[in-house]
């Protein structure tokens, strides 16, 4: 393929959907999936308005009123000038590039943190802090030129030395980073002057630049990166303000950006309302103009035909799947976990959970990506077969197993819709509910979990089941093969006939039960504009966003 190719985007043919007539079209990612392009995403400006000014002679009669409205005028510039956005997890610290948790790069990528490359809502991939980029003919070789007088904001300068020093830590061994097998991929980075770095990969890496536009990759100033948990230093368009846990989180439009002018925001508040009641509450209160991932998909209809806001329905990478600890006995037997597969019902769990919306998947990707192959027919809803596979398994039943839920919604409703569906085969799934910080030190470090529910956000991460250390635990050598051929794939044809492969070796292992494809649902002002409608990503482009 052309080195410096874009991403095309192709409309998907099997995106969220339902019967409610709603436009549920995806983009799918597609041929130069991972270079650039180099158009710009265009900011949108404030619209500034002019009062008239009052006759000279009626000043004195109309100074008391007159002082009013001018105070009034001054409460709403002030109000265009800012922004309030609700979300329904808080994070549990800042930094990207250690943690996992998507609400992370929710509030800090494109705001606080930048990286050589952004993806675009279009999934188009376009340079950051890179200027421009070029590839060797083998695709092992990668040259960025840095933008010049790239300031952090403590003042240090962005140099080649500051990403090679980022990306060298993200590939260590004791990295938490989760794209760290990309990382640890680079065999070696040179910094030949100030503003040039050169990659060079292991293997030919047809997949560099979407990694390198991934919140994983956004480049942390070496001094500043112990703190960047809760004090973040990046080279974006807004500065960490303040964090009062358990309500909000502030940004502040920093002065120092290299085009500050053209960002129209001078505030930002993250409201943390993980209750889908409240979140519906919020909205209609005016107390947050935005609110993007909506739980309360049920709550759809009070927002539609209302004209003070606008309805947001697109697609995201998120894969929600049923997780299964590989490990655990009677789990480590794959007729067990093919009787779970079988057990459920996709369609019941997208409309009870979701009103309809999203789209059933069979692996873990989703119909965005390139090589998607549709694998939802390899486990039909057979309640009749479950059993049969449970007893050649030779598992007694009832079997007794935790299923473990997070707070999002799509979890706590779906599991108790799958957890009727597994009673109905035998197995008594014991819902236990939990918070966000448990499910991460329980669920995901510590893997002490029979099933849980989740969906993975992150673009084209089905390498993380090649990783037997994963909270999947799932060990297979025959994968950790086919996930080598994707990592050195030199064309897009080898790289969907390898994710292809790959998807069907865990569909045919059922590592995991894989449900639906997650919409980006979103809600917000009618007055608010910029917003991304599709979400390839976790991150908010702040700086795109504005009031009409």
């Amino acid at each position: 393929m052309p080195a410096n190719a874009g991403i095309q985007s192709r409309r998907a043919t099997s995106g969220p959907r339902s019967g409610k007539g709603e436009d549920r079209s995806a983009l799918r990612l597609g041929n130069a999936a991972f270079a650039g392009m180099t158009r710009a995403v265009p900011f949108v400006m404030v619209r500034r308005v002019s009062l008239p000014e009052p006759s000279m002679r009626r000043v004195p009669r109309l100074l008391v009123s007159a002082a009013f409205a001018l105070v009034v005028s001054a409460g709403l510039a002030l109000a265009k000038d800012s922004v309030t956005i609700g979300m329904v997890l808080e994070p549990p610290g800042l930094d990207p590039t250690t943690a996992p948790a998507a609400a992370i790069g929710q509030i800090t990528h494109y705001t606080i943190f930048e990286g050589l490359t952004k993806i675009n809502e279009d999934y188009s991939v376009t340079p950051l802090l890179a200027e421009k980029w070029t590839f060797s003919p083998d695709l092992r070789t990668l040259t960025f030129t840095l933008r010049p007088n790239v300031k952090f904001q403590d003042g240090e300068p962005l140099t080649s030395k500051a990403v090679k020093a980022a990306f060298e830590r993200y590939g260590a061994k004791d990295s938490t980073n989760k794209d760290k097998a990309f990382f640890a991929s680079i065999a070696s980075i040179e910094t030949p002057d100030p503003l040039t770095v050169v990659l060079a990969f292991k293997e030919p890496s047809f997949q560099a630049l979407y990694h390198l536009g991934t919140e994983t990759a956004v480049i942390i100033d070496e001094k500043s990166a112990a703190g960047a948990a809760t004090n973040p230093v990046g080279t974006g368009p807004y500065k960490f303000g303040s964090w009062t846990k358990g309500a909000s989180l502030t940004l502040d439009k920093w002065d120092g950006y290299r085009d500050a002018n053209k960002v129209p925001l001078a505030h930002a508040t993250f409201r943390f309302i993980s209750d889908p009641a409240a979140e519906v509450t919020a909205l209609l209160a005016g107390d947050v103009d935005a609110f993007a991932n909506l739980q309360n998909i049920q709550a759809l209809g009070q927002f539609k035909d209302n004209p003070r806001f606008q309805t947001l329905i697109g697609g995201t990478e998120g894969k929600t799947i049923l997780a299964i600890n590989n490990k655990r006995k009677p789990l480590d037997n794959v007729k067990v976990r093919q009787a779970i597969a079988h057990a459920i019902d996709r369609k019941a769990v997208i409309d009870g959970a979701m009103d309809g919306l999203g789209a059933p998947i069979g692996s873990h990707l989703t119909p965005n990506d390139p090589g998607y192959v549709d694998l939802t027919g390899l486990y039909p809803h057979d309640p009749e077969k479950a059993k049969a596979l449970l007893k050649e398994a030779g598992v007694k039943t009832p079997l007794d197993l935790t299923l473990i839920l997070p707070p999002p919604a799509y979890a706590r409703q779906g599991g108790q819709i799958i957890a009727a569906e597994l009673a109905d085969v035998g197995i008594n799934a014991k819902i236990q509910e939990v918070e966000w910080a448990q499910w991460l030190s329980g669920v995901y470090k510590d893997k002490n979990y029979d099933l849980t529910i989740i969906s993975h956000v992150e673009p084209l991460d089905i390498g993380i089941y090649a990783n037997p250390d994963y909270y999947f635990r799932y060990d297979s050598p025959a994968f950790r093969a086919i996930n080598a051929k994707i990592a050195s794939a030199a064309s897009l044809d080898a790289l969907e006939a390898a994710l292809g492969e790959a998807q069907k070796k865990i569909a045919e292992d059922s590592v995991n039960g894989f449900l639906f494809q997650y919409p980006n649902v979103t809600i917000a002002d009618a007055n608010l504009t910029g917003l991304w409608k599709n979400a390839p990503l976790s991150a908010t482009d702040l700086a795109a966003i504005s009031w009409k």
